[in-house]
């Protein structure tokens, strides 16, 4: 009723030109059907396949198929039409630089019915209208159903399926449907259709298992290939050695962001600075997997384009798509290759900083960032001051008690048993070894066992320890000033 409402109002403005875009061609169709009833006028649509229609029970065929032809239809809207409402589908192909006439006579048509009985609505899922035709215009866009709507329609096709299995119930509890609800919102009323319906279908449940699936189908209608993606791998903060501060502030947060209390500022987000290796990109990964929500990744240098504002609108698109897919976590990984400040960049970089700091002071959504970086020194300091984010870590290299969960982890992870090997040995030698290099010492112990047909043992990992040369060694300075400066700053260890 809402959009029937504001959509009536610039028609009755007498606009000749609107630009409607929406992806449901059928809904938008069926609004403008309703809105020429209310009126006592006719609809009328048109497409290249079809050519005119007219609204009624059904549309009926109300012209020849000459007016099939842009060039055709043109002419008939400028020199013949009755008064009433002309839907174009898809007629963007049409004008612009390529079609400069069919351009003049759109202009021509607006101008000669501007506050008359014809309106002219174009419809397609993207509408970049040419600047002679854009100050004729009004733009529009069918709202995207809300949580009500969505939860009806969710169970509507329960409705369905359960008829179709001779009444039976389709399995769900409360706090998984309302996830559901919350992984659909942004999307048209046909697609959550279709996404319930392949939820629902193949077991006649909706269950936790569906949502992964769901949010990546979700993602894939909505999508940035290239810039940002969809990160089906997620963890679990059991799965990570130490961090032992970010765990307990995570959990603290987590009823909050998934909001079931009222009252408290949604938590917005933690920049994590520290060593490569340390585990910073599984901390993300473990923030998404804990909280349960999709876990999306920006692609800072991928971002950039050689076109001038095609980078910062990559961004904005990108920002905007990770809040239509909220509750989620979005995950910038090292953030300084985007932001840093290059004078060879024509300012690029400056004003893709600045779009960020928009966002994250300005957005509303449920969309947790999580920034990481390996080189504090390129990041400006607008961006790490006081507010921007809601908590910096510092993660240093795992100490003793980590470095033991690490090598229990990932020799579980390899089908191999902690108990049969010398922990306490296998620490003490891997002193300032990163996690990462202490998995791939694993990794090669088992290379070389599987090379000399014998079973992974503690002195083949000691002896891949030993021949290792850790990142902070080989960098000691740079991980020297790198704690200097989270010492300094009181940044918080992970």
């Amino acid at each position: 009723m809402h959009d029937a409402h504001d959509l009536n109002l610039v028609i009755e403005a007498g606009i000749p030109l609107v630009a409607l875009e929406t992806w449901d061609e059928p809904r938008a169709i069926d609004l403008l059907l309703r809105l020429a009833r209310q009126r006592d006028s006719s609809l009328f649509q048109w497409s290249v396949t079809d050519g005119l229609k007219r609204g009624g029970f059904g549309l009926q065929i109300e012209q020849s198929a000459k007016h099939s032809n842009p060039e055709d239809i043109l002419d008939y809207l400028k020199h013949r039409a009755e008064p009433g409402i002309y839907a174009l589908c898809d007629f963007h192909p049409w004008f612009g630089d390529e079609h400069p006439k069919h351009t003049r006579q759109l202009k021509d048509i607006a101008l000669r019915h501007n506050g008359g009985p014809i309106t002219i609505v174009l419809v397609s899922h993207q509408l970049d209208l040419p600047p002679e035709l854009s100050r004729l215009s009004a733009r529009f866009q069918i709202s995207a159903p809300n949580r009500d709507q969505i939860l009806t329609i969710v169970r509507e096709e329960a409705k369905k399926w359960a008829r179709g299995k001779g009444g039976r119930k389709v399995r769900a509890d409360n706090a998984t449907l309302q996830q559901l609800v919350s992984s659909l919102q942004g999307l048209t009323h046909a697609e959550v259709k279709r996404l319930c319906r392949s939820a629902i279908v193949d077991d006649g449940a909706i269950t936790d298992s569906d949502l992964p699936a769901l949010n990546k189908a979700k993602f894939d209608l909505m999508g940035m290939d290239g810039v940002l993606s969809y990160e089906y791998q997620t963890e679990a903060l059991n799965n990570i050695g130490g961090m032992t501060n970010l765990k307990h502030w995570l959990s603290k947060r987590h009823e909050v962001f998934r909001g079931n209390l009222d009252g408290m500022d949604t938590p917005k987000g933690i920049l994590l600075l520290g060593v490569q290796g340390g585990g910073k990109s599984l901390a993300a990964r473990a923030v998404a997997g804990t909280w349960q929500v999709p876990l999306l990744k920006l692609d800072m240098g991928a971002l950039y384009n050689k076109f001038y504002g095609e980078t910062e609108r990559n961004l904005r698109e990108s920002l905007q798509l990770a809040e239509s897919m909220s509750p989620c976590v979005l995950w910038l990984d090292e953030i300084e290759k985007g932001i840093s400040s290059d004078s060879n960049d024509g300012g690029v970089s400056g004003r893709v900083l600045a779009t960020l700091l928009t966002w994250m002071a300005e957005h509303k959504g449920r969309v947790f960032l999580v920034a990481t970086s390996n080189d504090i020194t390129q990041l400006p300091p607008e961006l790490v001051r006081k507010g921007r984010f809601d908590e910096l870590f510092f993660v240093d290299l795992p100490n003793e008690e980590a470095r033991q969960m690490i090598f229990t982890i990932h020799l579980k992870n390899r089908e191999l048993e902690p108990e049969a090997f010398a922990l306490n040995e296998l620490v003490e030698a891997s002193e300032q070894f990163s996690g990462a290099e202490i998995e791939q010492a694993i990794v090669a112990a088992l290379y070389s066992a599987l090379a000399q047909d014998t079973s992974v043992t503690t002195d083949l990992l000691l002896h891949e320890i030993h021949k290792t040369s850790p990142l902070a060694i080989v960098m000691a300075e740079k991980l020297s000033a790198l704690r200097h400066w989270a010492k300094e700053r009181k940044v918080v260890p992970a």
